[in-house]
């Protein structure tokens, strides 16, 4: 196949695909310019150029510190292309202190019910904190935690241990609440996997590649805990170092560390 064709197909799976069903979104619900109905579907492949930005039309790269509970501060520069078919989100260490990278859906990209996964190859090493995870997509007008927080996958330190959580507020909004599935895993850093999250009303079922990590649903959450998943959401791509869950890294961190995404999907159901 020729160049051109190259392009065609890349341009053609990377696309927005509209199709036609209303029903997947909540009103309010943000869509990519140019996508006339109420659902759409999604597939990004990363490819590009390398040190290019991811396609800004899905993607925000979020810069500066104090976005979690990381020691790191994001950089644009941190969160690219890399010329071979996958978004390379890097975390160094310089003279000022630890640098990585971030990338969001936010504003940009809002996910209705449906299945939303992505391949990662994870890095792995004491103080680093990979994590693919979905907020409310009006977070700014319904402040976390009543926007809602499912952590897909986070490894902290440790690519034998997988953590998948969400995260809501109790009644009265007096304080929040964590549920999680957690637990052993033969080493996830080795190679690429599929992250997924299939998230209808009133359920939220997580895996990695064919298996079946648990589902969340009302009945799951302690008393005085309120649902409130039933919401589009926007995705988030980070690679943090440091903080009080992950500890500080150590002479045994493999820096750089690299989490290489190789694509990102969003079916509708």
């Amino acid at each position: 196949m020729g160049e051109d064709g190259k392009a065609t197909r890349r341009s053609l799976r990377a696309r927005v695909l509209c199709v036609i069903t209303a029903a997947h979104f909540a009103v309010g619900a943000i869509f990519p310019t140019g996508c006339a109905s109420a659902s759409t579907a999604v597939f990004d492949d990363f490819n590009g150029p390398a040190g290019a930005a991811p396609n800004p039309g899905w993607w925000s790269n979020v810069t500066g510190g104090d976005w979690d509970s990381g020691i790191e501060t994001y950089r644009a520069a941190d969160a690219v292309l890399d010329g071979q078919g996958n978004l390379a989100i890097r975390a160094v260490e310089t003279e000022h202190g630890f640098e990585s990278g971030r990338v969001q859906t936010k504003n940009k990209l809002s996910l209705g019910y449906g299945k939303i996964t992505a391949r990662i190859k994870m890095p792995s090493g004491q103080g680093l904190w990979p994590a693919f995870w979905l907020v409310g997509a009006d977070e700014d007008t319904t402040p976390w935690p009543n926007s809602g927080e499912i952590d897909v996958i986070e490894l902290v330190s440790n690519a034998n241990t997988y953590h998948s959580t969400i995260h809501g507020p109790n009644n009265g909004n007096s304080g929040t609440y964590q549920v999680a599935f957690s637990g052993p895993i033969p080493d996830l850093s080795t190679a690429f996997h599929e992250y997924w999250v299939k998230h209808v009303p009133d359920a939220i079922t997580i895996g990695i590649d064919d298996m079946t990590i648990g589902t969340f649903t009302p009945d799951s959450l302690p008393a005085e805990a309120r649902w409130i998943f039933n919401r589009p959401m926007y995705a988030i791509l980070n690679l943090a170092v440091g903080g009080d869950w992950a500890g500080p890294p150590d002479n045994s961190t493999p820096l750089p560390a690299t989490m290489l995404v190789d694509w990102f999907r969003w079916e509708p159901m």
